[in-house]
């Protein structure tokens, strides 16, 4: 490969013209036509048996020219990407400019590339971290989680009520006719809990254990089910079973039965320092991105589209693995949500125009501040990682890209770095002033 030229264009892209010489041009065509030559087909010659210029003469003189082309482009563009010193993202478009194995073959891509930045202010901003106040109502609620947590099931001798759980059977009818789904055994049902058609949990209310009945609803105009939409529907019912949920007292032995604290009043502090820290954490992390926000917005960078593109691509593959730790198929949850994959990827459009820019701002910022990550650091990463997924550190250090991870590393610092240059004013606001905002 022989490098001819590397033009800077508009919006981030570049044209790079490279050659490749004729002996290895030469020797990429014959292999291709060893190959290949078992597809066409010649009078008087068994597939694979015709002479090479028996093909060439009713195919193209450059039939297996193409093939060659494509053989040795990836290497090559790869070389002339190296010589150029460019940062590409996203698939080239290539053109051939020329081909004999006379001469060798003279290639052209076009390719987006990682933009320059030009960097505005990103130290010393001004930003408001605003925490929120602990409401007792906060405490009041967590206390009263704990304690439906803990609370125990009875069963209920008598009329259901709001609130219960019922074991039941149901059918479902609309003008006599059973519809599909609308059956089930044993189900358990908590009244009050709003999860039933409109009026369905209600009528089970004030019926008792071993009773038959009915139940008459409507299905709502914007039902899912567009056949049962607006329609009349009578559920045939029995009930097995009403259980209730006997609650603990709110004392001491409440709070020593669930907790490390000996009095009910030091759990309500612990769960009031607990609001209070991650309010801390909320507050931080807003800063965090609100600087980070101001440096994107102070920067100047033509981002090609493809960068965009290529990290819309990773977040995809990265909710695919996830949902793949689950049984399930990116196929089959497009399919439950009704949508194809341009309407799936679009929405991660926004999370990856934003992390793109993240990621230029403060690489730009590790640049111009020359900072660095240590060998020290890689090595806790790695051990870090170690412990995330339970493997020896050797092997992560062998799977993983030292100079990738460094460069993440260094990311991470220069956030850093932004806050630390930051000037900030701490307010203390109330839950429901953060809420006006």
């Amino acid at each position: 490969m022989n490098l001819i030229s590397c033009e800077k264009l508009e919006k981030s892209m570049v044209e790079i013209q490279f050659s490749i010489d004729a002996d290895t041009f030469k020797k990429a065509v014959n292999n291709a036509f060893k190959r290949e030559s078992k597809k066409y087909a010649i009078p008087g010659f068994r597939k694979g048996k015709a002479p090479r210029s028996m093909i060439e003469k009713m195919y193209g003189a450059d039939i297996f020219h193409y093939d060659a082309v494509n053989d040795l482009f990836p290497e090559a563009y790869e070389a002339a990407v190296k010589e150029a010193k460019v940062d590409v993202v996203g698939r080239p478009e290539p053109e051939v400019v020329s081909m004999s194995e006379a001469d060798g073959a003279v290639l052209k891509v076009k390719v987006a590339v990682k933009p320059e930045v030009t960097l505005g202010e990103y130290a010393g901003l001004n930003v408001t971290k605003k925490v929120k106040t602990v409401e007792e109502s906060q405490v009041e609620a967590e206390l009263k989680r704990m304690q439906d947590r803990n609370g125990r099931m009875l069963t209920r001798e008598g009329a259901a009520e709001d609130g219960d759980t019922v074991d039941i059977d149901f059918e479902g009818f609309v003008d006599g006719t059973a519809f599909e789904g609308g059956k089930a055994e044993h189900y358990s049902l908590v009244l009050g809990s709003h999860s039933f058609i409109p009026g369905f949990e209600e009528q089970v209310v004030g019926h008792a254990a071993g009773e038959e009945f009915d139940v008459n609803v409507k299905f709502p105009e914007e039902y899912q089910a567009s056949e049962l939409a607006g329609k009349d529907a009578t559920f045939k019912i029995k009930l097995h079973e009403v259980k209730y949920k006997e609650l603990p007292n709110l004392d001491d032995d409440f709070a020593m039965d669930v907790s490390e604290y000996d009095t009910l009043e030091e759990l309500k502090n612990s769960i009031r320092k607990g609001i209070e820290d991650n309010n801390e954490k909320m507050a931080d992390q807003q800063v965090e991105n609100d600087l980070i926000e101001m440096v994107v917005n102070n920067m100047t960078a033509e981002i090609p589209q493809a960068m965009y593109d290529e990290r819309i691509e990773e977040l995809v593959q990265d909710f695919q693995y996830r949902i793949s730790q689950q049984g399930l198929k990116l196929e089959q949850y497009l399919q439950y949500m009704g949508m194809n994959m341009d309407q799936f990827k679009a929405q991660f459009a926004e999370q990856a125009e934003k992390q793109v820019k993240m990621r230029l701002a403060m690489e730009a910022i590790v640049a111009k501040e020359g900072i660095t990550a240590s060998d020290e650091e890689f090595d806790k990463e790695v051990q870090r990682i170690a412990d995330a997924y339970k493997m020896e550190a050797d092997k992560v250090r062998s799977i993983v890209n030292e100079e990738a991870v460094k460069a993440d590393l260094a990311v991470n610092k220069a956030i850093d770095f932004v806050k630390e240059k930051a000037n900030v004013t701490t307010e203390t606001v109330s839950d429901e002033t953060a809420g006006q905002e």
